[in-house]
């Protein structure tokens, strides 16, 4: 096995480097007791993490961005996992088709995407509905579950499957008590990533948010035109915290080479 020289570790960790520096600036400076951003060099403080909870209408954001990363990601992965088995296991007219119509999303700019959904929530009246805000996330969301729920299955031995129908058990049966546990690190990994993404999505959400439905990226951004403190920092570092915890707790379950390239 070749191993990477010198050269090549040091460039990978450049990389990294280069990747991880401005989060770890933000955390720094999440803590500093300053009234503008800038790093605690006088000492730490929990001074913003504290002003955050003094702002009534960022906890309410949280809330609503927390329950539509939930209703999206499970939605989604009610839909991905019956979509990718078609595309896996079955050849029909139109599979490629309906192939491309579930990734389109990846390609087209939310930019677009948002300005689409406005329009057609206006034409439906449905401007302000929680509802159509967690379909518009659905649809934006669903493509990272389906690209791992179809990696899971690509990786599938499905000699274990055809052992089972042999013995007399159900195709129900078999996709309840061996495809699903095969695949489920997968479709836990697509379920986590499509989470993360609706948690974060902001260019999309603030073309179909409403007053009674803003999202806390939303939020943040509307706060950010008005005033750059340090609790924007506080805020952007809870949101990284809680999205290194996810990787973590999936990483010990799964494993994030099992989930990233789907099962062996």
């Amino acid at each position: 096995m070749l191993k990477n020289g010198p050269v090549a570790l040091l460039f990978h960790t450049l990389v990294v480097g280069f990747v991880l520096a401005p989060l770890v600036v933000i955390c720094l400076v999440a803590f500093t007791p300053e009234n503008t951003l800038s790093m605690p060099w006088r000492g730490l403080s929990l001074r913003w993490f504290r002003a955050i909870f003094d702002h009534p209408d960022f906890v309410i954001s949280f809330q609503n961005s927390l329950l539509l990363g939930l209703l999206s990601a499970t939605l989604s992965v009610a839909i991905a996992v019956p979509a990718g088995l078609a595309i896996d296991r079955y050849s029909f007219p139109g599979r490629d088709a309906i192939n491309a119509l579930f990734l389109s999303p990846l390609i087209i700019p939310h930019l677009v995407l948002g300005v689409a959904f406005l329009r057609l929530f206006a034409l439906l009246g449905a401007t302000g509905d929680f509802s159509w805000l967690v379909a518009s996330h659905v649809i934006v969301v669903t493509p990272y579950v389906l690209r791992l729920v179809l990696a899971a299955l690509n990786g599938l031995d499905r000699s274990v499957e055809a052992a089972a129908l042999t013995l007399g058990a159900s195709p129900f049966t078999v996709f309840t008590r061996i495809t699903a546990p095969l695949i489920l690190p997968g479709i836990s990994g697509g379920w986590l990533l499509a989470f993360i993404n609706s948690f974060d999505e902001l260019t999309m959400s603030i073309f179909v948010t409403s007053p009674q439905t803003v999202t806390l990226p939303v939020r943040m951004y509307m706060y950010a035109t008005e005033s750059i403190d340090p609790m924007m920092a506080a805020v952007s570092a809870l949101m990284i915290a809680m999205t290194a915890a996810a990787m973590v707790v999936l990483d010990r379950i799964f494993g994030l080479d099992k989930i990233l390239v789907g099962q062996r």
